[in-house]
C-alpha cells in the first residue's frame, strides 16, 4: 500500500505508546499529525497532553470533553439492553471506542485528513473496535495501525526509539512494568504482571476506584435510583445529568467495595485474556435497571431481552457499535423501556448490592391477584387445571406411547 498521506488524525493520550506513534508517524509517512485526545472520564488532567503534543511538532490539537456523549448515548443504551459479555463484563473499554472512532472520523472530515490512526496492539480487540468504527462512518478512510507495521515490538526498543527521538519519557515509565490500565467513567481495567498468571491474587492495593469488601462500611448505604423509559435520572429525588449521576453511582459504589471483577476472557482475535476491572457504578445501575424491569415489563418481553442480550453485549465487544444489527437490536430494546420508570431502592454494603424495594405507576404486579388471602373473584385456581393439561398433552402422548411399546 502506497505511504502517502497528507494528514493524518491519530487517537493520542498522552502516554509513551501514543506519543511514540506520533513521532513514528511523522517520520515514516512524512505527514501532518493532528492530535486528537477524547476526555471520557479518564481521571486525569489532560492539559500536559496538550503541551506534549506541542513540543512533538503538532499543530493542531483537539482535547474534547466527551464524557455527556459518552454516558447518555453509548453508555446508558447499553444498560438499557442488559448487556454483559460472558455474563458478566460490564463492557468499560468495548463501549468507548466507538465514541473515540466517531469523533475521529468528525474531525478527520473537518480538517480535511486523509487517514487516522490508534495505538492498539495486534493482539487485541482494540484495533477491530476502531477500524470497525472507522470503515462503517467513513468507508473511504485509510487506517494507519503502527504496531502492525514497525519493529518496535518491545519494551526496550520503544525506550530506545524515544531516547533517540527526543520524547521524554518518565520515570515511572523506565522500571518494572506497570500494570495497562484503561480508565473512563464507567470503569477502570487492569492487565498484564501478576495477571498473566491467572492462578495468582492481584494485588489489593491495585485498585483505585473502590476499597476492599472487607474494608468498606459496617452499616450499609441504601439509595434510590430513579428510573425514566429505562434510563436513570435521579439519586434519591435529586435529578443529576447522566455523567454526574454515574459519577455519583461510582462513588457511592466504590465506597462500600462494589464492582470488581476478575475475569478470563475469549478476545475476538482467539486467544483468551485475564482482565480485573473496576465498575462500581455500572454494578449498583445494572441490577437496579433489571429490578425496574422485573416491575414493568412484560414477561415475554422480559425473556426476548433476556435472549438478545448476550447476542448484544457481543457485539459491543466485537466492535460492531455501527452495525445494522446492533441498530436493530436497539430499536427492539428501546421500545421494550416505553413503561420502565418508577424508583428502585437498593442496599450496598460490603460488595454487595441488593434490591429492597421497587415501584412504579407502570408496575404489571397487581396485588389483587397474587394475594395468598382471598382474591374475591380476581383469579379462578379452577382455570389453572385445564392450562395444566393442555400444557401436559405432549409429554402425556409420549408418556402413553412408550408404555404400550412392549
Amino acid at each position: 500500500m502506497s505511504k502517502t498521506v497528507k494528514k493524518v488524525v491519530l487517537a493520542y493520550s498522552g502516554g509513551l505508546d501514543t506519543s511514540i506513534i506520533l513521532t513514528w508517524l511523522q517520520e515514516n509517512y512524512g505527514c501532518e499529525v493532528v492530535a486528537f485526545c477524547a476526555d471520557l472520564g479518564q481521571g486525569e488532567e489532560l492539559e500536559p497532553a496538550r503541551q506534549k503534543a506541542l513540543k512533538l511538532g503538532v499543530k493542531e490539537i483537539f482535547i474534547e470533553d466527551l464524557k455527556e456523549e459518552f454516558v447518555r448515548d453509548f453508555v446508558f443504551p447499553m444498560y438499557r439492553a442488559n448487556a454483559l459479555y460472558e455474563g458478566v463484563y460490564h463492557l468499560g473499554t468495548s463501549i468507548a471506542r466507538p465514541l473515540i472512532a466517531k469523533r475521529q472520523i468528525e474531525i478527520a472530515t473537518m480538517v480535511q485528513a486523509d487517514a487516522v490512526s490508534h495505538g492498539a496492539t495486534g493482539k487485541g480487540n482494540d484495533q477491530v473496535r476502531f477500524e470497525l468504527a472507522y470503515y462503517a462512518l467513513r468507508p473511504d478512510i485509510r487506517v494507519i495501525a503502527p504496531w502492525r507495521e514497525w519493529d518496535l515490538n518491545s519494551r526496550e526498543k520503544l525506550l530506545a526509539y524515544a531516547d533517540k527521538q527526543g520524547i521524554p519519557v518518565s520515570r515511572d515509565k523506565r522500571g518494572e512494568v506497570p500494570y495497562s490500565m484503561d480508565r473512563n467513567l464507567l470503569h477502570l481495567s487492569f492487565e498484564g504482571k501478576v495477571l498473566e498468571d491467572p492462578w495468582k491474587e492481584p494485588d489489593d492495593d491495585m485498585f483505585i476506584l473502590s476499597v476492599s469488601p472487607e474494608k468498606a462500611p459496617d452499616k450499609p448505604t441504601y439509595v434510590e435510583l430513579s428510573f425514566e423509559k429505562g434510563n436513570p435520572v435521579a439519586i434519591d429525588g435529586q435529578p443529576l445529568s447522566p455523567a454526574a449521576l454515574l459519577t455519583r453511582l461510582n462513588q457511592l459504589g466504590g465506597a462500600n467495595g462494589i464492582g470488581r471483577l476478575d475475569l478470563v476472557e475469549n478476545r475476538y482475535v482467539g486467544m483468551k485474556s485475564r482482565g480485573v476491572y473496576e465498575t462500581p457504578g455500572g454494578t449498583i445501575l445494572g441490577i437496579a435497571h433489571r429490578a425496574m424491569e422485573s416491575l414493568t415489563l412484560d414477561r415475554e418481553a422480559a425473556h426476548l431481552k433476556d435472549d438478545l442480550a448476550p447476542r448484544y453485549a457481543a457485539l459491543v465487544y466485537n466492535g460492531y457499535w455501527f452495525s445494522p444489527e446492533r441498530l436493530m437490536l436497539q430499536a427492539l430494546v428501546d421500545a421494550s423501556q416505553t413503561f420502565v420508570s418508577g424508583v428502585v431502592r437498593l442496599k450496598l454494603y460490603k460488595g454487595n448490592v441488593t434490591v429492597t424495594g421497587r415501584r412504579s405507576d407502570h408496575s404489571l404486579f397487581d396485588p389483587a391477584i397474587v394475594t395468598f388471602e382471598e382474591d374475591f373473584g380476581a383469579y379462578n385456581q379452577a382455570d389453572a387445571g385445564g392450562f395444566i393439561k393442555l400444557n401436559a398433552l405432549r409429554m402425556r402422548i409420549a408418556a402413553l406411547l412408550r408404555q404400550s411399546r412392549p
